[in-house]
């Protein structure tokens, strides 16, 4: 009986993609995960799939077949240029983030920040596209707002 009351309790969440509902069980859990910052839920997910022997890789489908334009679409890229856009609230975190990405030494770093704060720099170019994502999330996960080129 409690389980329907669960069900008929469900909690509407809405995000600017999608509505979610949360079962009134999991409110505290989903809150909990809100609050975590990038990083720890990467981590928490590698965690959980080892445990439980699953991926939370969403399952790829075929796709159909494309048209081919009028001109031919460029390749994929295979070079990216990590840009920093901006530095958010938490300008010492992305100052390490920044040096551990780089290599720089803590003056070139926050030299490099503060200039982020003006207008965006990039911070590495002809990164390889996993490491470029793993760089985005590093930095992201430090508040600072970053974009591939």
């Amino acid at each position: 009986m409690s389980e329907e009351k669960d069900k008929k309790e469900e909690v509407k969440e809405t995000s600017p993609e999608a509505e979610v509902s949360v079962p009134k069980k999991f409110q505290s859990l989903v809150n909990e995960i809100e609050k975590m910052s990038v990083i720890d839920l990467a981590e928490l997910v590698k965690i959980l799939e080892k445990k439980f022997g699953v991926s939370a890789a969403a399952p790829v489908a075929a796709a159909a077949p494309v048209a081919p334009e009028a001109d031919e679409a460029a390749p994929e890229k295979s070079a990216f240029d990590v840009v920093l856009a901006g530095i958010g609230e938490q300008k010492i975190e992305v100052i390490k983030v920044v040096r551990d990405i780089t290599g720089l030494g803590l003056k070139e770093a926050k030299d490099l920040v503060d200039q982020a704060e003006k207008e965006p720099q990039k911070v590495k170019e002809g990164v390889k596209k996993e490491e470029a994502e793993e760089m985005v999330k590093k930095m992201e996960g430090a508040g600072a707002k970053v974009e591939l080129k």
